[in-house]
Protein backbone atom coordinates (compact mmCIF):
# COMPACT_ATOMS: atom_id res chain seq x y z
CA UNK A 1 0.00 0.00 0.00
CA UNK A 2 3.12 2.54 1.13
CA UNK A 3 4.58 1.72 -1.83
CA UNK A 4 1.70 2.73 -4.22
CA UNK A 5 1.22 5.55 -2.67
CA UNK A 6 4.94 6.67 -3.06
CA UNK A 7 4.72 5.99 -6.82
CA UNK A 8 1.44 8.29 -7.07
CA UNK A 9 3.40 11.19 -5.15
CA UNK A 10 6.27 10.80 -7.28
CA UNK A 11 4.33 10.67 -10.09
CA UNK A 12 2.43 13.87 -9.29
CA UNK A 13 6.01 15.76 -8.65
CA UNK A 14 6.70 14.91 -12.15
CA UNK A 15 3.56 16.12 -13.81
CA UNK A 16 5.20 19.71 -12.79
CA UNK A 17 7.38 18.88 -15.40
CA UNK A 18 4.29 18.63 -18.31
CA UNK A 19 3.04 21.40 -16.85
CA UNK A 20 6.29 23.37 -17.09
CA UNK A 21 6.16 22.47 -20.98
CA UNK A 22 2.96 23.67 -21.33
CA UNK A 23 4.10 27.42 -20.06
CA UNK A 24 6.88 27.37 -21.88
CA UNK A 25 4.90 26.83 -25.15
CA UNK A 26 2.90 29.54 -24.20
CA UNK A 27 5.67 31.78 -23.68
CA UNK A 28 7.29 31.51 -26.91
CA UNK A 29 3.84 31.67 -29.08
CA UNK A 30 3.16 34.98 -27.51
CA UNK A 31 6.73 36.18 -27.89
CA UNK A 32 6.72 34.93 -31.57
CA UNK A 33 3.29 37.28 -31.78
CA UNK A 34 4.18 39.96 -30.40
CA UNK A 35 7.32 40.27 -32.42
CA UNK A 36 5.41 39.76 -35.88
CA UNK A 37 3.62 42.63 -34.69
CA UNK A 38 5.90 44.89 -33.42
CA UNK A 39 9.55 43.23 -35.26
CA UNK A 40 11.76 46.68 -33.64
CA UNK A 41 11.38 45.22 -30.36
CA UNK A 42 12.88 41.35 -31.23
CA UNK A 43 15.76 41.59 -29.54
CA UNK A 44 14.04 42.80 -25.89
CA UNK A 45 11.36 40.33 -26.47
CA UNK A 46 13.37 37.03 -27.13
CA UNK A 47 16.21 38.07 -24.15
CA UNK A 48 12.71 38.36 -21.87
CA UNK A 49 11.38 35.15 -23.42
CA UNK A 50 14.82 32.89 -23.23
CA UNK A 51 14.80 34.64 -19.54
CA UNK A 52 11.50 33.85 -18.41
CA UNK A 53 11.73 30.39 -19.86
CA UNK A 54 15.11 29.42 -17.56
CA UNK A 55 13.02 30.50 -14.71
CA UNK A 56 10.06 28.18 -15.28
CA UNK A 57 12.62 24.96 -16.87
CA UNK A 58 13.14 25.53 -12.72
CA UNK A 59 9.88 24.52 -11.52
CA UNK A 60 10.54 21.08 -13.68
CA UNK A 61 14.18 21.07 -12.45
CA UNK A 62 12.80 20.55 -8.81
CA UNK A 63 9.54 18.79 -9.33
CA UNK A 64 12.06 16.25 -10.92
CA UNK A 65 14.75 16.78 -7.86
CA UNK A 66 11.20 16.28 -5.14
CA UNK A 67 10.23 13.02 -7.50
CA UNK A 68 13.21 11.21 -7.04
CA UNK A 69 13.94 12.31 -3.50
CA UNK A 70 10.97 10.29 -2.87
CA UNK A 71 11.17 6.94 -4.55
CA UNK A 72 14.93 6.65 -3.56
CA UNK A 73 14.50 8.20 0.37
CA UNK A 74 10.87 7.55 0.81
CA UNK A 75 11.15 4.26 -0.90
CA UNK A 76 14.40 2.64 0.61
CA UNK A 77 11.83 2.63 3.74
CA UNK A 78 9.44 0.75 3.01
Amino acid sequence: MELGLIAIGAGLAVMAGAMTAIGEGNVFARAVEAIGKNPEAEGKLRSMAITGAAITETVAIYGLLISLLIIFVLGGRV
